[in-house]
This record gives structure tokens, C-alpha cells and sequence, in this order.
């Protein structure tokens, strides 16, 4: 049976861009199309789309408004559509219920559409899996008041880094994991998020907010500092290398022949390459399997793994096939992996220090 998608947008460029592109895919029918949000609970009322695409800056009710009904009326999987220019408004759709998004097409370079076209297809395809159900837990746990972890023992060994991948849902589960650790955490967190560029700057910064931990986008040569997470910039990869007595960030482009960028695998493989058994690797909700080879890679070189339960995952993808892979030493719902890694870092210095 096809996927019925429904498409709201105000721009009859965007709204025709994106009706072509999944016209052309095998089992993807667009059953309708709206241009402001009046016009689309209409429809969603009476096409019952699996899927909505939407824009959030329309006419007479915009996407935000349009989104509460939905998510109140009747939950549907919602992809934005939204520039970069529009971070803020994509982690607040994002808060409200939005599942993913995807970067506004534009008229200019062909190469830009290609990424655009591909992100799209895969994001659709893959969002059958999306538990509505799930997605409405998680959000409640954002505005749930949780203490922070208790003060950590800083000690010269242990686990140094702590590797995060993530995708679909990724945003949320990040903030309910970096907000419960405490300002002092005596490693280095390096996070792998998919996610486009000119979006994980904003996200960086939101974060950093609402955290004890610092939080920054990564740069190219950034040393490694306890108590700092550093999130892979969209549009590229991240690995490190040794330089003197410090490990440096080392950014590397991505490529169109990538499927996953920024890649969890190459992040987590240059985390076990560099650190072996004083590294933890964690992986949370998202499509597909990225992250599967790295965190086999970590737990090979005797590093410690985590993985997001069903129970939480709004997509249980990414950490499924770890899980499958024999990758993953423990599997927790998203509330309770803060926790663990605070644990697991205190035991390890704990032991290197008697």
C-alpha cells in the first residue's frame, strides 16, 4: 500500500519541488495539497495522510498553529520544510511534535537539490517506523524538572570520551541526556547528530543554554576537554588524531556518495582508534543503521556501550541494529541513560584510582 502524503506550503515553487520528487518514487503518493494551515486541517480531516510536509511562515493559520491541532486532534508524522534561517523555528516545531525536517528547496545549484531530494525520500521511507506515542512521552520529559547528576570524581584515567549518535528524534533525546549532567563531568562528549548544515550552530547554542556542561558546534582542531560536548557541524564528519598531549577534533567534508552525514560510525571509530577502553559509545533513536560499526568498534577495543530501549526510541533504528549487531552492554529508555553514563564514568575512575 502506498504512503499518502499531504503537503503544505505556501510557496507553489516548494509545493511543486517536493510533489516531483516524491512522485517519482515507487509506493509515495501525494494525495493532496494545501497552502495554509485552514486548508490543510481540512484535508487531514478528510484525506487521512500518513504523512504531512510542512512549511510554518503561511497565510491566515501558520504551520505552529496548525501543528498543535494536529498533534491535539489527530498526531501525524510532520517533516518540515525549513531554511536555515529558520533554526529557531525548526526546534520549536520540533518541541511542539515535528518528527524531522528537511532544508528548503531553493532555485539555485542543482547539487543542492540532489541533497535535498535524497534527504527526502529516505526520511519518508524510513518514517513508518516513527512511534507517535513515543514522541509524546519524550516531549513531556523535556519540560519534566530533573535534578543533575551528582558532582563526579575527576580522575587522570577512566573513560575520557563519551561518543553520542543520533538522528530522527535525536534533538529531544540529546537535550533530556546533556541536561542531567553535571557541570563538572570529567570527560569529553563528542555527538554525531544527523542533521544539515546551518543547523547544528543553533542547536549547539540551545543546548549550551539549558546545560551544565558547555556545549559548542566543533571546530576543526578543537582540543578534547572534560566537561565539554562537542556537536559534529552539519555537513561534515568528525574524527580526531593525537597532537603533542592533547586529542584535536579533525573535520572532514561530506560527500553526496555518503548516506549519513555527519556519520556516527566515523565519528565512534575514530573515538575507539584514539582512546580503546577509556572511551563509551551511545547510540539513541534515529533511521537506518548508522553507528552499527562503531559502536562494534568501541566495544571491540574494550570501550563500554549504551543503547536507547524500544521502549523510548522514537525510531528504533539505529539502535536495533547495534543491538543486533551484538554491540550494546546495556540497553535503557532515554530517561535513564544520563544516569548510566554518569555511572559508568565514576566506576571507571573509581577503579583506576585504587
Amino acid at each position: 500500500m502506498a504512503t499518502k502524503i499531504l503537503i503544505v506550503d505556501d510557496s507553489a515553487y516548494t509545493r511543486q519541488m517536493i510533489k516531483r520528487i516524491l512522485e517519482q518514487e515507487h509506493g509515495l503518493e501525494v494525495i493532496g495539497i494545501a497552502s495554509d494551515g485552514i486548508d490543510a486541517m481540512a484535508k487531514t480531516l478528510r484525506l487521512k495522510p500518513d504523512i504531512i510536509t510542512l512549511d510554518f511562515e503561511m497565510p491566515e493559520m501558520d504551520g505552529f498553529s496548525f501543528l498543535r491541532w494536529l498533534m491535539r486532534e489527530r498526531p501525524t508524522p510532520v517533516i518540515m520544510v525549513s531554511s536555515h534561517n529558520d533554526s529557531k523555528t525548526v526546534f520549536k516545531a520540533l518541541e511542539l511534535g515535528a518528527v524531522d525536517f528537511i532544508a528548503k528547496p531553493t532555485k539555485r545549484a542543482s547539487v543542492e537539490l540532489q541533497s535535498i531530494e535524497k534527504d527526502l525520500i529516505r526520511k519518508v521511507r524510513g518514517i513508518k517506523e516513527i512511534r507517535m506515542d513515543i514522541l509524546s512521552r519524550n516531549l513531556e520529559l523535556l519540560t519534566r524538572e530533573e535534578p543533575v547528576g551528582a558532582p563526579l570524581v575527576r580522575g587522570r584515567e577512566g573513560v575520557q570520551v563519551v561518543a553520542i549518535g543520533s538522528s530522527t528524534g535525536g534533538p529531544a533525546a540529546l537535550q533530556i541526556i546533556l541536561t542531567r549532567l553535571p557541570g563538572d563531568f570529567p570527560a569529553a562528549i563528542v555527538v554525531s547528530q544527523h542533521m544539515p548544515k546551518g543547523f547544528t550552530g543553533p542547536l549547539s547554542e540551545r543546548l549550551n543554554k539549558l546545560s551544565e556542561v558547555r556545549i559548542r558546534e566543533a571546530k576543526d582542531l578543537d582540543a578534547l576537554e572534560p566537561g565539554t560536548v562537542y556537536i559534529c557541524p552539519g555537513g561534515y564528519h568528525l574524527g580526531l588524531k593525537q597532537k603533542g598531549q592533547k586529542t584535536v577534533v579533525v573535520l572532514k567534508e561530506g560527500k553526496m556518495t555518503d548516506k549519513y552525514i555527519p556519520s556516527v560510525d566515523y565519528m565512534m571509530n575514530a573515538v575507539a582508534g584514539v582512546f580503546g577502553p577509556n572511551a563509551t559509545g551511545v547510540i539513541l533513536t534515529g533511521m537506518g543503521n548508522d553507528g552499527r560499526e562503531g559502536m562494534v568498534e568501541i566495544k571491540t577495543k574494550g570501550g563500554y556501550t549504551i543503547a536507547e530501549s524500544e521502549e523510548s526510541a522514537v525510531v528504533f533504528g539505529m539502535p536495533g541494529e547495534a543491538i543486533k549487531a551484538g554491540a550494546v552492554e546495556s540497553v535503557l529508555p532515554i530517561s535513564q541513560i544520563p544516569a548510566e553514563i554518569i555511572r559508568v564514568v565514576n566506576t571507571a575512575v573509581n577503579t583506576e584510582r585504587k
